[in-house]
């Protein structure tokens, strides 16, 4: 397990250098799943920001921010960047184009300008928390904070939309 007593990641450095106020959270060992990282930082997991890293071409990325269990709608996201053709980022390409593991992915202190998407369910939540750079650590935030840190930003609506057919219809 990566040493975690420190307080300064590149997330932290570049929210810190914008004014951005946040507070940190360390999970008390590893985290295997939503729900539990949801329950360790008090929220519900809805409020936990997954940043997907999609490769559009090579060494082409974008970086979609959800909140909680929604799955990505393909057809959606292909649709919104007029893609044909798009793949998530393997581990490797997710280390070399944001510098994070997987679990730790956030979209500040990238090595270089990438291309984020905002799903607007995520508006939708007052206080969020998102990867920190450093797996098991968490940063926590107000949305509001999050979108001033991001800048002008591009939402969407990118998750699959729940089913509405009911049973035996």
């Amino acid at each position: 397990m990566p040493d975690i007593t420190q307080d300064s990641t590149s997330v932290t450095r570049a929210l810190d250098s914008l004014n951005v106020p946040y507070r940190l959270f360390r999970h008390p060992g590893p985290v295997r799943s939503l729900s539990q990282a949801a329950s360790e930082r008090g929220q519900r997991p809805e409020q936990v920001m997954r940043s997907i890293v999609f490769r559009l071409a090579q060494d082409t990325f974008v970086m979609v921010l959800v909140g909680g269990p929604g799955q990505i709608s393909w057809p959606a996201l292909r649709s919104y960047l007029g893609q044909s053709r798009m793949t998530m980022a393997t581990e490797a390409e997710l280390l070399a184009a944001t510098g994070y593991p997987p679990g730790a992915v956030a979209p500040f202190g990238l090595p270089a300008p990438m291309r984020v998407l905002v799903d607007e369910s995520l508006l939708a939540e007052e206080e969020i928390s998102m990867g920190s750079g450093v797996r098991y650590l968490a940063v926590i935030l107000r949305t509001e904070h999050l979108l001033r840190a991001l800048g002008p930003v591009e939402t969407g609506a990118f998750l699959q939309q729940p089913s509405t057919s009911t049973p035996g219809a």
